[in-house]
This record gives structure tokens, C-alpha cells and sequence, in this order.
């Protein structure tokens, strides 16, 4: 559904090639799946971007999560790092969604989070509006 719909639009987004399935289940379908349980949790409504950065930040990764959003060198994360930032719960239904371990969803998108957050903020900030209309726009 809505995680579903996310994976496709950020599989555009990472260049396309991303395929679900396979032992990584797709890194596109796992961050749609994220930003969707996000969605669902209340965090950030129709646009959970600005919520995750929130959350990165909150977690002590204010300096990665920035790096993302600004002009220079997108700073690394590591799965552990992801997997102590988000909201209790919400990387087991995310794998769950996946189809994959925990870890394995954490690690996947602690790969694949600096670079779409990148894509996204094109500008610098954080756009306003739903995450969909934000990477249609972009035509991403």
C-alpha cells in the first residue's frame, strides 16, 4: 500500500536499478516501508522525511543527518546507529514489511538513507508537502 507505493518512487529515486526481493529485499522497498510505518505512526504526516531527521538528530547523529540535507559530503551511518534512532518498534515492522531481518532492514537503510535524503533536498531544506509530490515534482 502505502510502503509499497514509496518503494516504487524511491526506486526511481536511487537510479531504478533497485529490484525487490533477493537477500537485501531492496533497499528501495525497505525505505518505503520506513517512511510508510513513519506515516502511520503520526510521524510527520503525508511527508515523514522531516520526523526521520528529527529522530536522526535527536539519537546524536545531528552531524550525519545534516550532511544529508546540506551541499557537502553526505556523512556515513552505521545499521546500529539507524537501529537506535527510530521509534521503538517501527524497524521490526519495516522488516516485517521487507521481508527481512532487523538487521539486515538497518543495515539497508543506513546504506541507502544518505543519498535519497540527498536527492530530497536539493535545496538544502527540508521540502514542505507529501513526500510523493515531493519526488514527482523533483521528477526524480
Amino acid at each position: 500500500m502505502a510502503g509499497n507505493d514509496l518503494g516504487g518512487l524511491l526506486g526511481g529515486l536511487l537510479g531504478g536499478g533497485q529490484q525487490g526481493g533477493g537477500s537485501s529485499g531492496g533497499g528501495a522497498n525497505i525505505l518505503g516501508a520506513l517512511l510508510g510505518a513513519l506515516m502511520s505512526k503520526g510521524g510527520g504526516g503525508s511527508n515523514p522525511l522531516g520526523g526521520l531527521l528529527d529522530g536522526l538528530t535527536k539519537a546524536g547523529l545531528a552531524d550525519q543527518a545534516q550532511s544529508w540535507v546540506g551541499s557537502g559530503e553526505n556523512q556515513p551511518v552505521s545499521g546500529a546507529q539507524v537501529k537506535q534512532a527510530l521509534p521503538d518498534g517501527t524497524l521490526q515492522q519495516v522488516a516485517q514489511d521487507a521481508g527481512v531481518s532487523p538487521e539486515q532492514a538497518a543495515d539497508e537503510i543506513a546504506q541507502q538513507l544518505p543519498q535519497v535524503v540527498d536527492k530530497l533536498t536539493p535545496s538544502g531544506q527540508v521540502p514542505t508537502g507529501s513526500l510523493e509530490d515531493i519526488i514527482r515534482q523533483q521528477q526524480l
